[in-house]
Formats: C-alpha cells, structure tokens, sequence
C-alpha cells in the first residue's frame, strides 16, 4: 500500500520550515543531519508509517527551508526550538518520539535538555560529541580551523582541512572524502535531491560544523527523559561512533547497535527499523 505523503511549511522566527507527515497514531519525529534533508528519511518514515504519525524535515538553512536573511553561524538551541514549534503543530499536548542521527542527533539532545516535556524516547544515532571524547582539544581545534579557513578559503578549503583533521583524530578511520558530521554511505539520491545536497554544502560545513561540533552536552539535563544512544555496527570505532558509546557510558547505559555504519538509516533502512522500533517498543 502506498504511502501518503503530505507536506507543508511552518514560519519560524528567521526562517521557513519545509516539513513532511506520514502515517498515523503517535508522533515520531525523525531529524536528519549533514546536508541531508527529510528525503533522506523517506525509507525509515514508510517503514513506520503504519504505527506512527512521521514527520521529517528540512533543517533551516538547507534545502526547502530557507533562512530570512544572510546566513550565520547556528545556534543549536535555535534549532531544537525548532523541532518544539513543530512538535507544536503535529503533536499538540502529546509528547513525541524522537530520532535523530548526527548533528539531528544533537538537535534531539538539546530538545530533550530544554524541554522534557514534548518528548518520550528520544534516539541520539552517533552524536559528534567530540567533547566526550580523550582527544577533545584536537577537535576543538579543528572546528576553530574550519571555522577560519571557511572565512577566507571558502567551503571545499574548509572541508580540506576538516577532512585532513578528522584523519588526525585519534583512532579515526574517516573514507575519503567522507564528511563524518553527516550521514555515511545512504543509497545514491536522485538528481534533485542530488542538488539539493549540493546547495546545502556550503551552509553545512561553515555554519553548522563548527558549531555543532562545539556542542557539550549536560548529562544532568537529560535527567527524567528516556535517552538512548546508537552506535552503527560498522562505524562504532569511528569518532561519532566512540562519541555515542561515550555518551551511553555517561549515563549508564551500553549503547544500542544499529545495522550499517553512520548512514544506516539508509543503507540498512530495513534492519535499522527493526531495531529503533525495538528500542522505542522498549520505552513504551
């Protein structure tokens, strides 16, 4: 049975946010990170359309949701207030279930640390924690150079160096050319999306990297919600993988192993269902 996929756009203050709903029942939130936008999601959300109501998203600044204005170093707080005024709208009064990989892992934290009240469960899938990690000075380093050479060499000089640094990390195992702040190997998007990828690089990687990869999380502010921290069974070893297990430790966990590496949610969107809708099943 086909899906139906309804979209629509929420003014926010500084930007409008594209968004799509699938399904019915509870509110499952899905936010993606890198510069990725809701297509990226689109296996995971038909895979859960039949239990939950789906919505996903075009973060702002990137692809459907444009920002007003010049665009600006992001504000991660900027972005989780987001995700409550969308939860405003689908979900009113309920609280919602939440996903997120990457840097949308990080956004999920930050929603769950500011407010507890409109979320269940939420799934932080391989956070860029770096903080957490043994080597945190060498990637706050490495965010200040990005940050820099962004400003005076342009986006593909930026991702040189951050390419370059996350070779350096300790134990990193990074393919090249991969920009591990984003989604791993996910099957080949079609010619739009593909454009719409492309148009979100700039923004990406010189005004969310850094300062999602700045981003310290407060442990003591998650207290009272349901966190679980994912690794990807091919990409645990790899920084964000370390990240997340680092996370799980913190809050006495053992983190949950996902199918494929950072990207699973694509590349292994079958299996990778199975095991979130596991893992929420268990919080229910």
């Amino acid at each position: 049975m086909e899906v139906v996929v309804r979209s629509d756009v929420l003014a926010v203050p500084g930007a409008q946010l594209y968004y799509e709903v699938r399904g019915a029942g509870p509110v499952l939130l899905l936010i993606c990170g890198g510069v990725y936008d809701a297509e990226a999601y689109a296996p995971l959300a038909e895979a859960f359309a039949g239990r939950y109501t789906v919505v996903t998203y075009d973060r702002r600044g990137n692809s459907r949701s444009p920002l007003e204005g010049e665009p600006s170093a992001q504000e991660i707080s900027t972005h989780a207030e987001d995700a409550r005024r969308l939860l405003e709208v689908v979900s009113p009064g309920a609280p919602a279930e939440v996903f997120g990989n990457s840097s949308g892992a990080i956004i999920a934290l930050e929603l769950a640390a500011r407010c507890p009240e409109v979320v269940g469960t939420v799934v932080a899938h391989e956070p860029p924690l770096f903080h957490l990690l043994p080597d945190r000075a060498h990637w706050s380093q490495l965010m200040d150079d990005v940050e820099e050479t962004f400003r005076a060499g342009g986006p593909w000089a930026a991702l040189e160096v951050f390419n370059a640094g996350f070779a350096g990390g300790e134990e990193a195992e990074a393919p090249a050319g991969e920009d591990e702040l984003g989604p791993g190997s996910i099957p080949e998007p079609s010619g739009e999306v593909q454009e719409r990828m492309q148009r979100n690089f700039g923004f990406f990687i010189g005004y969310e990297v850094p300062s999602f990869g700045r981003y310290r999380v407060e442990l003591e502010q998650l207290d009272g919600v349901r966190v679980v921290a994912g690794v990807g069974e091919l990409s645990a070893e790899e920084p964000p993988g370390r990240a997340a297990s680092a996370l799980a430790e913190g809050m006495g966990q053992t983190a949950s192993v996902f199918p494929g590496d950072h990207g699973g949610f694509g590349s292994a969107a079958e299996g990778f269902a199975v095991v979130l809708d596991r893992v929420l099943r268990e919080g229910a």
